[in-house]
C-alpha cells in the first residue's frame, strides 16, 4: 500500500515508534534499574510458566470429508458437517443482512468519516508542493442513518432510469459513500461493478464497456481520469461523484462532459427522498458484484459474484472471529474494490462492529499528508480490528528492528530479553502466548509500539499474499495480538481457508472455512501428488458456497478454471499448490505458473525463492527470472534505498543519484553476495540464487501497474517493462 509519493504508511509509523520516547517511557518502569527489572522479569513468568504452562492438547482443525469431482484429498471445517451459507435465517442476499443489520443495530454509530478542518500546502526544497490536511474527530452515522440514505440513493437511482437490467460501476478510494452506493444499488437489484482507483486507462475503459455500465459513481480525483475517457465509453449515461469536505456542490466537475448526466451523491439521495420507490430486493443467486481483478496479465477480468457467494464468506469469517460485536471499531483503509476489504466491511456490518475510514495517506501522525502536531487515524480511532497485507506487516516489522537497533544500549538488550522470552511463550502453549507474561511485558516493553496502531488491537487480518513467520510472530509479541492469516481469491469471494485465533503456529493459512471444501489434487508434472508423505501435496481445488460463478462474458477462461460436479457444486481450480498438516491445516507451497524448468532438467519456483531471498535488508522489491534455454536464473531487484544508501555512506562509494548509485558495480556485487548468503541460509540450491541481477531506482508501486492493490507481484508486466533489462542479463 504505497502513497502515490512511493513511500509507505508502515515506514511512517515507524518514524512515529522512533519519535514516542519509548527510552523514557522504560526507564520510568524500571524502578530498579533496567537491569533489574529484565531480572524480575523473567524470573516472575519462568515461575508462572511452572505453575500453568502447559502445551495444549493438539486440535484436528480440518477433517477428510467425501465430496464430488475430481479425485482428491478434500478437507471441511472441524468444526462443521455441513457448509455454512448464512449469519442467521433470512439474511441470504447482501441487501436482506444490510436490511436486518440496520434495524438490529438501529441507534449505534456504524459509518464514522473524519472531517477537514483545515488545509496547507508545503513546498519542498526541490520544488515539490505537498498537501497537508487537519482532520477533526471522527463524525459517525448510526446504522438507521446509513440504511435511511442507501434506500434515498436506491430510491433515486430508479428516477434516474435504473433497473434490474442496468450497471453501475464505482471508481474511488475506499469511504464511506461507497459502502452506502453499494447497499443503495444492491436494494434496487443493480449489479455493482468494482474498479481499482488504481487501473490504467487502458483496463478502464475496457472494463466499463464490456459490462455496458450506464452509471459511473466516482470520487472527484477519479472524475477527472473518467472525464478524460468519456468519448471511449459506449453506454455511459451518468456520473454521480461525491462531494469532498465543506463542498455542497461541484458545478466544476461537469465541465467536459455536457453530454451526460452529472449529479453529486447528495442530489441523488435528495431525489430518491422526493420520490421514493419500494425496493427491488435480488435472490441469493443473483450477481451482486462483478468485481475487476488487477491479475498478473493481460486486461482484467471480472468476476461475477453471487449475494449468496458474498454472504456466505462473511458468515463463515464471523465464526472463527472471537467475540465480534457492537464493542469493536474496524479501520477501513484498504481499497473496497479488492474482495478482502469489501467481505471484512460485509463481516462488520453483520457483527454491528463501527467501521472508521482512513486513508494510506493519513493513517498515522506523521503520514505525509498529516498536518504536523496533528493525529492521524489509528490515534483518533482506536481500533480494535484491522485488515492488512503482508508487505504492509512486513515492513512494520522491519522498521521497529531497525529502530531499536538505532536506540541501542539497554533499550536494545531489554528489546531483545522481552522478544525473546516472548516468543518462547508464544511458541509453546496458548496460555504462554496470551496469558499474565504478556500483560507483564507489555507494559514494560512493547506498550509504545502497540501505540503505532493505536493501541487496542485485538486482532488483525492479514490477506493478499503469504505471510512469513517472522513477521506473524511480529505481530503477536509487539502488537500483542493474534493473526488470522487467510487465504482466498477474488474468484472465492475471498473465502477458502482461515488460520483460527488459537491457532499459535505460522506459515499456514489455517483449515477451510466452514463455507466451503478444499481439495487438494495431484499434480503429476510438478511432483506434488496426494499421497506423498509425511504431507498430502497437491493443487488447491476450492468447492462450496464460496466459488463465484465465473468470469463476465469470458466462458474459454471460465470452463479453464471452474468446473461443476456432477452433484452440482462448483468447484475453482486456483493453480496454487498446498499441502495438509496433520491437524487438517493447510499450508501454501507453490504455484503452478511459477515454476520454469531449466535448460539442464531443474526445477526452480520463481516465488519460493522470491520468497526467500526478500530477507535481505536490501531488497525493497525483487522478481526472479528463469529462461528454459538457460541453467541459472536472473533477478530484477528494487533496493531499499536506506539499506543500500547506509551501505554506499560507509564504504565511501561517491554518486550523485540513487540511479547512479544502483549501476555501481560495488553496489550490484554487494547485494549480490547478500542474495548469495540469505539465499544458502535458506537452504536454496545453486540454481536458485540469481546468477545475475539488475537494480532498479524506482520503487514498483500499483499506481506503476508493477503490482496489484495487495501489493502482489505482477510478473508479465514486469517482464515487459523491463525485457531489455532481463536480456542484457543473459547476454
Amino acid at each position: 500500500m504505497a502513497d502515490t509519493k512511493g513511500t509507505s504508511w508502515s515506514s511512517q509509523m515507524m518514524e512515529k515508534f522512533a519519535n514516542c520516547d519509548s527510552l523514557e517511557f522504560l526507564k520510568r518502569q524500571c524502578p530498579y534499574g533496567v537491569a533489574g527489572t529484565v531480572a524480575i522479569a523473567v524470573i516472575i513468568p519462568l515461575l508462572l510458566s511452572v505453575i500453568f504452562l502447559g502445551k495444549k492438547k493438539g486440535k484436528q482443525r480440518g477433517v477428510p470429508v467425501q465430496v464430488g469431482g475430481e479425485a482428491g484429498l478434500a478437507m471441511r471445517n472441524g468444526k462443521f458437517k455441513e457448509l455454512v451459507e448464512v449469519p442467521w435465517d433470512g439474511a441470504s442476499t447482501v441487501a436482506a443482512l444490510f436490511e436486518q443489520a440496520c434495524k438490529k443495530h438501529e441507534n449505534h454509530r456504524f459509518l464514522g468519516t473524519r472531517k477537514v478542518i483545515d488545509t496547507e500546502v508545503i513546498q519542498a526544497s526541490d520544488g515539490r508542493k505537498f498537501e497537508k490536511v487537519h482532520l477533526g474527530e471522527y463524525q459517525w452515522e448510526t446504522f438507521g442513518q446509513v440504511f435511511n440514505r442507501a434506500s434515498n440513493f436506491a430510491s433515486g437511482l430508479v428516477k434516474l432510469g435504473h433497473d434490474v437490467n442496468t450497471r453501475v460501476a464505482i471508481f474511488s478510494e475506499t469511504r464511506a459513500e461507497w459502502f452506502i452506493a453499494l447497499q443503495g444499488c444492491l436494494r434496487q437489484n443493480v449489479t455493482i461493478v468494482t474498479i481499482y482507483a488504481s487501473l490504467g486507462e487502458d483496463a478502464l475503459i475496457h472494463s466499463l464497456n464490456e459490462t455496458k455500465v450506464s452509471t459511473l459513481i466516482c470520487d472527484s480525483k477519479q472524475f477527472k481520469k473518467a472525464a478524460s475517457i468519456v468519448s471511449k465509453l459506449e453506454t455511459l449515461k451518468n456520473i454521480i461523484y461525491f462531494e469532498e469536505d465543506g463542498a455542497s456542490s461541484d458545478s466544476g466537475n461537469r465541465n467536459g462532459v455536457s453530454d451526460l448526466r452529472v449529479s453529486s451523491l447528495y442530489e441523488v439521495e435528495k431525489l430518491g427522498k422526493d420520490n421514493p420507490t419500494d425496493p427491488r430486493l435480488p435472490k441469493k443467486n443473483d450477481i451482486a458484484v462483478i468485481m475487476y481483478t488487477s491479475g498478473s496479465t493481460g486486461l482484467p477480468k471480472g468476476v461475477m459474484m453471487t449475494h449468496g457467494n458474498i454472504v456466505a464468506t462473511a458468515a463463515a469469517v464471523m465464526t472463527v472471529v472471537p467475540g465480534l460485536g457492537r464493542d469493536d471499531v474496524y479501520l477501513a483503509y484498504l481499497p473496497l474494490a479488492h474482495v478482502l476489504e469489501l467481505e471484512a466491511e460485509t463481516v462488520m456490518l453483520a457483527s454491528g462492529a463501527a467501521i472508521g475510514y482512513g486513508s494510506t495517506l493519513t493513517l498515522t501522525d506523521t503520514s505525509n499528508k498529516i498536518k504536523k502536531g496533528t493525529k492521524g487515524d489509528v490515534s483518533v480511532l482506536q481500533p480494535t480490528l484491522m485488515a492488512a497485507v503482508p508487505a504492509i506487516i512486513d515492513r512494520v516489522r522491519d522498521g521497529v528492528i531497525k529502530k531499536v537497533e538505532e536506540k541501542g544500549g539497554y533499550i536494545k538488550k531489554l528489546f531483545n530479553v522481552a522478544y525473546k522470552r516472548r516468543l518462547t511463550a508464544v511458541e509453546g502453549s496458548w496460555f504462554g502466548a496470551w496469558g499474565l507474561e504478556k500483560l507483564l511485558w507489555d507494559v514494560i516493553v512493547f506498550k509504545k509500539i502497540q501505540s503505532v496502531l493505536g493501541g487496542r488491537i485485538r486482532f488483525m487480518l492479514c490477506g493478499g499474499a503469504p505471510l512469513s513467520g517472522e513477521s506473524q510472530r511480529f505481530i503477536n509479541i509487539c502488537m500483542g495480538a493474534p493473526v488470522g492469516q487467510g487465504y482466498g481469491l477474488t474468484e472465492t469471494c475471498a473465502g477458502a481457508a482461515f488460520s483460527e485465533w488459537d491457532d499459535i503456529t505460522v506459515g499456514r493459512v489455517g483449515p477451510p472455512l466452514p463455507c466451503c471444501y478444499i481439495k487438494l489434487v495431484s499434480w503429476e508434472e510438478g511432483g506434488y501428488r496426494t499421497s506423498d508423505k509425511p504431507m498430502p501435496r497437491g493443487e488447491i481445488v476450492i468447492g462450496g458456497q464460496s466459488v463465484t460463478v465465473g468470469y463476465f462474458q469470458n466462458d474459454e477462461k471460465t470452463k479453464e478454471v471452474y468446473k461443476v460436479d456432477e452433484r452440482g457444486m462448483g468447484w475453482f481450480y486456483t493453480g496454487d499448490i498446498g499441502q495438509y498438516h496433520a491437524d487438517g491445516c493447510l499450508e501454501i507451497i507453490d504455484r503452478k505458473k511459477d515454476i520454469v524448468k531449466l535448460q539442464h532438467g531443474e526445477y526452480i519456483s520463481l516465488g519460493k525463492v522470491e520468497a526467500a531471498l526478500m530477507s535481505s535488508n536490501y531488497v525493497g522489491n525483487i522478481m526472479v527470472h528463469a529462461d528454459p534455454f538457460h541453467s541459472y536464473c536472473v533477478a530484477l531487484v528494487v533496493p531499499s534505498h536506506t539499506e543500500l544508501e547506509k551501505w554506499a555512506q560507509e564504504s565511501g562509494i561517491q554518486y550523485k543519484s540513487l540511479s547512479e548509485l544502483c549501476d555501481k558495480a560495488e553496489a550490484i556485487k554487494e547485494v549480490q553476495a547478500s542474495l548469495s548468503k540469505v539465499g544458502k541460509d535458506a537452504r536454496l540450491d545453486k540454481f536458485e540464487i540469481p546468477a545475475k541481477i539488475k537494480l532498479l531506482p524506482d520503487p514498483w508501486t500499483p499506481e506503476s501497474g508493477l503490482v496489484t492493490a495487495a501489493l502482489k507481484l505482477k510478473r508479465e508486466q514486469v517482464k515487459a517493462k523491463f525485457k531489455d533489462e532481463l536480456n542484457k542479463l543473459y547476454a
